[in-house]
């Protein structure tokens, strides 16, 4: 027998490419299939009793416990090139040690996981991260992440979720960066660098997802198909990716909708005529779950076999399945002549080429004695309250409402059943958390005030928990649901008495984080039981109130808008995120988040977006609908600060640029105020006139500036044909027209100091 410690694959001297081309040519078609496996882990079939009866056990569950053993097995045939969910680093060491030790080649498997805004750290929700407008605080909290999931033998991240979002009933909204492409863009990048970097032993794969459009489901409906035209996609929805890729991303994940009636997963156009030969994506393409079999329920593929065939010749490397895997039967796929052998080994090629990136031929194994030193470092909690409190944006402050002073209150009512739910605190998409060491709200203002204060917290309206909750939630005893026997009408009442007795009240409202995410699309924005009741009836008091909204999108607060003095959006903020908002509330740090979506009045107006076109009829922009305003609560990039800011002196290094010319915006920004604080600088244009109308903004830069009392700053810009260009139904390709910009700089989407750009047609290189 062949020690294969000596074949040229396992010579970690030699380039990856003649490796990965000595070890596929050694594999079996089956074996090649397994590669492009990837199966979900359900537990440990080892932990089942001996004498466990599995038929006492519901027909519908059997399946799930049978699961791990059905893993078990396909690994050690080497069947399965990659399991996800294993989370528990001496599991992963014995699965490890059934591809590397039993089985012919010893491919180590590729362990994938969703981490999607930290592992045992959890870092604010990831559109709140992008409300930081701060790429390198996403950078360093996805580069904890990474090293939190690597400790305990993940390496691969389903994530970032890239979608652009421009419906905020989509409970998905939660995990991308809103609804602009270019912060969108910018977003996407920083944590593909800091998932992946350099790919050392700290780092994992970056997964951009779903390709592509699944943000733009119809009505918000999760799951729903998406029709969407070229100009849209290639402006909107494909730009994040393409930063991603640029970025250096080592997988992206397909999406499971229709995109203009095809499913994307079984899509040949999008998988390989645009990710791979117009965007340049050299890596490999996972599915999400169970996405290649449901080819067949989408009405699409014949049968396993062809869903699989069609899937792989589309673009479609690895399949994500939980039971029977549709690639298992590529095999016979290629003996009836459905897809080409070559098709497979272009496919595990990538695979394996990840793999060998990884090191996991010479590093297969994860040291478990040295887990809970990474898991548990101080200075992952620090970084994740520090990114917390750059994402919280300050809605409202009448009458400099904000910040509290600590020393000139008796007593503090704190009210909502999420100002001291933990779980809620760290938002969805969390399954190695730690609860115990997570700050509330409430905790987090006890702190913070000490013996200075009293306070005192009144759970008061309920919240009502989702009908169906996810398997995710039920796998979870530490998701927080409102009992069925909850006694609203008493709560309210307490609590009521609680804010009349205070000097002020802190009141939080909002979602609980099971109703947000995956699965959890609303057909309204308001919120969700008495919480809004409970607000007017503690605002009659005549307690100065302060609101505080914990969601992962934008609800009804036209009520609270009109009445409340002060509004702070806190989103899910994480771990530390209770010290993070007691931070922000008493000024130990000016809110300096920004909007990364419009914040629409109510329901009626979604979607809304910024960057509209101007219409026929401009002077009637804002009055789209007879019986409300049509204009945005809160516009696009809109957050306020303890601090003030000027903006002085826009100018152009010149007046006039030529098509593929770059001019240089600069402006002068003061700190106007006696305090430090940070102010986000936004770049907006808008094309007069070219080959396709053209929004009436976009953003086309943004800067994070921290600013002393009094300090002067010059932010520059540049503005170039990556700005410039755009894709035009026209010509059906990307222009850049000769024409007049609008250039206008300030702190959001609604900035009036303004410049006017010329661009002139091209030299003529004669």
């Amino acid at each position: 027998m062949t020690d294969i410690a000596t074949l040229p694959y396992r010579d970690a001297t030699l380039p990856v490419a003649e490796r990965v081309d000595d070890l596929l040519s050694r594999l079996s078609l089956e074996e090649k299939a397994g590669q492009l496996t990837q199966y979900f882990y359900f537990g440990s079939a080892g932990e089942l009793p001996a004498d466990f009866d599995i038929d006492s056990v519901p027909p519908e569950h059997q399946a799930f416990i049978r699961q791990p053993q059905m893993v078990e097995a396909a690994i050690a045939n080497g069947t399965a090139g990659s399991a996800l969910f294993v989370t528990n680093a001496a599991t992963a060491n014995r699965l490890q040690r059934l591809a590397v030790e039993q089985t012919q080649h010893g491919i180590p498997l590729i362990f994938g996981f969703d981490v999607i805004h930290g592992l045992r750290t959890i870092f604010p929700v990831p559109i709140a991260q992008a409300a930081s407008w701060n790429p390198a605080s996403i950078e360093a909290a996805q580069a904890v992440a990474a090293r939190e999931a690597r400790a305990l033998g993940i390496h691969w991240s389903f994530a970032p979720m890239i979608d652009v979002a421009r419906d905020p009933r989509w409970g998905r909204i939660i995990e991308g960066a809103g609804e602009d492409p270019y912060l969108g863009s910018t977003v996407a990048a920083a944590q593909v660098r800091g998932f992946q970097g350099d790919l050392g032993p700290e780092r994992v794969l970056a997964t951009p997802k779903h390709f592509a459009g699944y943000g733009a489901a119809r009505g918000g409906r999760d799951y729903d198909d998406a029709e969407i035209s070229d100009s849209e996609l290639r402006n909107v929805y494909l730009p994040p990716f393409q930063a991603a890729i640029d970025a250096g991303a080592a997988t992206v994940m397909s999406a499971y909708m229709d995109l203009n009636g095809v499913p994307a997963s079984g899509n040949p156009w999008l998988l390989t005529r645009v990710l791979r030969d117009e965007m340049g994506f050299d890596g490999f393409v996972v599915s999400d779950a169970n996405a290649v079999k449901s080819l067949e329920t989408q009405h699409f593929a014949a049968s396993a076999t062809d869903a699989a065939a069609r899937a792989a010749s589309s673009g479609l490397d690895m399949e994500m399945c939980m039971f029977d895997p549709a690639f298992g039967t590529l095999p016979d796929a290629v003996a009836q002549g459905l897809v080409d052998e070559a098709v497979l080994d272009a496919a595990v090629r990538r695979v394996l080429e990840a793999k060998f990136r990884l090191g996991l031929f010479e590093r297969p194994y994860v040291e478990e004695g040295a887990v809970e030193a990474v898991l548990d470092a101080p200075s992952h909690r620090d970084l994740a309250q520090s990114a917390a409190e750059q994402t919280a944006v300050l809605l409202k402050n009448e009458a400099a409402a904000l910040p509290l002073d600590a020393a000139g209150l008796g007593s503090i009512a704190v009210i909502g059943q999420l100002a001291d739910s933990k779980r809620d605190t760290l938002g969805p998409w969390v399954f190695v958390h730690d609860t115990a060491e997570t700050v509330s709200i409430v905790e987090g203002i006890r702190a913070r005030v000490g013996d200075s204060a009293r306070v005192e917290h009144a759970a008061g309206a309920g919240i009502p928990s989702r009908v169906f909750p996810s398997m995710f939630d039920r796998q979870d005893p530490t998701v927080v649901n409102t009992p069925a026997d909850y006694d609203d009408d008493a709560e309210i009442e307490r609590a009521v008495a609680v804010a009349a007795e205070a000097d002020v009240a802190v009141v939080v409202v909002g979602e609980r984080q099971n109703q947000i995410g995956e699965n959890a699309s609303r057909s309204s924005l308001d919120l969700p039981g008495r919480q809004l009741e409970q607000l007017q009836r503690i605002a009659a008091t005549g307690t100065p109130v302060v609101l505080v909204v914990m969601s992962g999108r934008p609800l009804d607060l036209r009520w609270a808008d009109a009445n409340v003095p002060a509004i702070l959006q806190a989103w899910y903020p994480g771990t530390r995120g209770g010290d993070a908002v007691a931070a922000v509330l008493f000024g130990d740090t000016s809110p300096a988040g920004r909007l990364p979506f419009t914040w629409p009045r109510h329901v009626g107006q979604v979607p809304m977006v910024y960057t509209h076109l101007r219409t026929f009829e401009p002077q009637n922009q804002g009055k789209r609908y007879w019986d409300e305003e049509s204009t945005p609560l809160y516009p696009f990039g809109h957050g306020l600060s303890y601090a003030s800011f000027a903006y002085d002196a826009l100018r152009l290094d010149r007046d006039e640029i030529a098509v593929g010319e770059t001019a240089t915006v600069s402006v002068d920004v003061t700190n106007t105020s006696g305090r430090e604080a940070d102010e986000v600088v936004q770049l907006y244009i808008h094309q007069r006139y070219g080959t396709s109308s053209r929004p009436v903004r976009e953003l086309k830069g943004f800067e994070r500036v921290t600013l002393a009392a009094g300090e002067t700053r010059t932010v520059t810009f540049d503005l170039g044909p990556a700005e410039l260009r755009y894709w035009s139904a026209a010509t059906r390709d990307w222009v850049q027209d000769p024409t007049t910009l609008d250039v206008w700089v300030g702190g959001s989407s609604t900035a009036d100091l303004a410049a006017v750009l010329t661009v002139a047609a091209a030299s003529d290189p004669r």
